[in-house]
């Protein structure tokens, strides 16, 4: 069924009210972002058309209010481990869910623990004395009305964490709960009234929520680095500081080289970060177009590409944040500057939704399969086509002189290529190293341990490889002239920025020589001072209003100072002139002095 209104993936975070469209999401945690987020559209994907009919409009007019219960005291990311069971009665035709240990106890979903009434729970199946794997549930765990937990269900909120302090957090402890045979989501598998087990096509579909939230966060990611780059640069363009030639006015701390270097890639950054999140949604979207047709094909990359940008983009951007901060100088740590609510907001994107680490794996055993089938004489296709080229090149090799020669460092189409034969051969060495640890009889699990940083790597340079590729391949795209300019600059700022941060890769494979690697950091501080007038207008354009910037120190009118000290005034210490720690400890103290 169609979702009514304006609500759909694309728009999660919107819900109608009686004057028309309101926002619920407005760029921070609340407690219903689990359930426009991940139980709304976990029913679109994964319920048969009978449950979206008794389940979806309930939900939908805040009768039902959802989260997603996955994760677990003991295991997060390893979803083979997770330990909470369904066992199915076909007596009374229910699926009986336990957490047998305390490490099964479901154990961080947003809005558990005071919010929600229902929650789709991921638990292992059992069937016919058989476990079919991890599926998922729709349970009630508070009674409608009252909103008291249920007979059976332990409920509640998990305490105090780094950030999200509106977000209740909680726990799930499930005690031999019954629900109907029915509350299994049934699209893709299914389990008959008399225990009969029917699999689904792919065992990747019941992941398809994951694979939806992975793609938002690549999203995400540059929105929040956008907004952290929007206050660092306008703060900066406010800030005077020191001097540059003695008896001069201070000048804008922008001006500085060093200021530049730090904030001017990251601006980059966020443009490129912008584009790959269009492009990795349009992706998803396709894709799932394609799966609901039957068409699995693209499936296994879809996985995978998420997975790796999920990681790539979230680390990359939570460093940047961090960096950004540290951009503002001492003001940078106040509140008021409103990146330490971006920071605490944004970081946990690193470890919910697949730890980062083990999705860059995730990637790589893609990336490992497909370097396989390469060398087996097989083409892939897709991102990782690039894999192609390696077997025509140990057909004929080049000499290393020639191959640097082709790279131009100020076109963004031959540095694609640079990161393009970057990923190939950090995947080929990754995949070398692997089978040479097999070779030495060690078994598959071990093998692929003592090869994990390499595999990492791999992926690392070939989601690297990614961004650079759609950045560049935007740019074909933009009719205005000016703006194209503009852009191929920060291109070109991103690119040359990456390899002089990773120059041992490019020498190392012979992509690059040291005279070029030389003129790439030239280049790089060549467009630092080119992007520098345009760089209030680069943030500008990202178009955060002041009430969703949420910083004093990014205010788009500069006033920065003025409302500084209107801020500080309205802390909650200076409500008294004199505070009641004065009467209640130094006076005594000082009185016995």
């Amino acid at each position: 069924m169609a979702a009514p209104g304006p609500w759909s993936q694309d728009n999660w975070h919107l819900r109608p009210n009686r004057n028309g469209t309101c926002f619920v999401h407005r760029g921070r945690p609340e407690p219903l972002d689990l359930h426009l987020g991940m139980f709304l559209p976990t029913l679109l994907t994964q319920a048969t058309p009978e449950q979206q009919d008794r389940f979806f409009m309930p939900a939908w007019n805040l009768e039902i209010i959802g989260t997603y219960a996955q994760t677990e005291m003991g295991h997060g990311t390893h979803l083979r481990g997770l330990e909470t069971t369904a066992t199915y009665d076909p007596a009374t035709q229910e699926f009986i869910l336990n957490s047998p240990t305390v490490t099964s106890i479901k154990w961080w979903p947003g809005g558990l623990g005071k919010t929600s009434n229902h929650a789709i729970v991921l638990a292992q199946l059992y069937t016919q004395g058989q476990c079919k794997g991890l599926h998922a549930f729709i349970v009630p765990i508070r009674q409608l009305g009252t909103h008291e937990p249920l007979p059976g269900i332990t409920v509640g909120d998990i305490g105090p964490k780094f950030g999200y302090d509106e977000m209740d957090n909680g726990y799930l402890k499930m005690d031999n709960f019954r629900i109907p045979r029915e509350n299994m989501l049934m699209k893709h598998a299914q389990v008959e009234p008399d225990g009969t087990y029917v699999k689904p096509l792919s065992d990747k579909l019941t992941y398809g929520t994951m694979v939806f939230i992975r793609s938002l966060i690549v999203g995400d990611s540059a929105r929040s680095l956008s907004r952290a780059c929007t206050i660092a640069i306008r703060y900066s363009a406010v800030r005077h500081q020191s001097e540059l030639k003695p008896g001069e006015p201070e000048p804008q701390i922008l001006d500085y080289q060093t200021q530049q270097y730090k904030l001017f890639p990251l601006l980059a950054t966020a443009y490129a970060f912008h584009f790959v999140g269009a492009y990795i949604k349009d992706t998803y979207h396709r894709i799932s177009g394609d799966i609901n047709e039957g068409d699995l094909s693209e499936l296994p990359e879809l996985h995978a590409l998420t997975a790796g940008l999920k990681a790539f983009t979230s680390w990359t951007a939570n460093a940047g944040i961090e960096e950004c901060r540290m951009a503002c100088g001492g003001h940078g740590y106040s509140r008021c500057s409103g990146i330490p609510d971006i920071y605490v907001t944004f970081t946990p994107s690193c470890t919910y939704e697949g730890e980062n680490t083990v999705m860059m794996l995730q990637t790589a055993r893609f990336l490992v399969k497909s370097y396989t089938q390469v060398s087996s004489g097989q083409r892939v296709t897709g991102m990782v086509s690039y894999l192609n080229d390696l077997s025509r090149q140990r057909i004929q090799p080049q000499h290393v002189a020639s191959r640097t020669a082709t790279v131009r460092i100020t076109d963004p189409v031959s540095l694609v290529d640079a990161y393009k034969a970057r990923a190939a051969r950090l995947v080929e060495a990754a995949a070398k190293n692997l089978q040479a640890e097999l070779n030495h009889r060690k078994s598959k699990e071990d093998a692929w341990n003592r090869t994990s940083v390499d595999l990492v790597r791999a992926s690392e340079a070939h989601c690297h490889y990614v961004v650079v590729k759609l950045f560049t391949a935007k740019l074909s795209e933009i009719g205005n002239a000016a703006v194209r300019a503009v852009l191929t600059d920060l291109c070109l700022l991103y690119a040359l920025y990456g390899i002089s941060k990773n120059t041992g890769d490019f020498l190392q494979a012979g992509i690059l020589t040291d005279a070029q690697i030389t003129q790439v950091t030239q280049r790089v501080k060549e467009l630092l001072a080119i992007i520098r007038p345009n760089a209030v207008a680069l943030v500008d354009s990202f178009d955060f209003h002041d009430v969703h910037l949420g910083s004093v120190l990014g205010r788009y009118d500069g006033n920065v100072y003025e409302n500084m000290f209107e801020w500080a005034k309205k802390s909650p210490l200076n409500k008294t002139q004199v505070h009641e720690s004065f009467h209640k400890h130094l006076k005594p103290m000082q009185a016995k002095l």
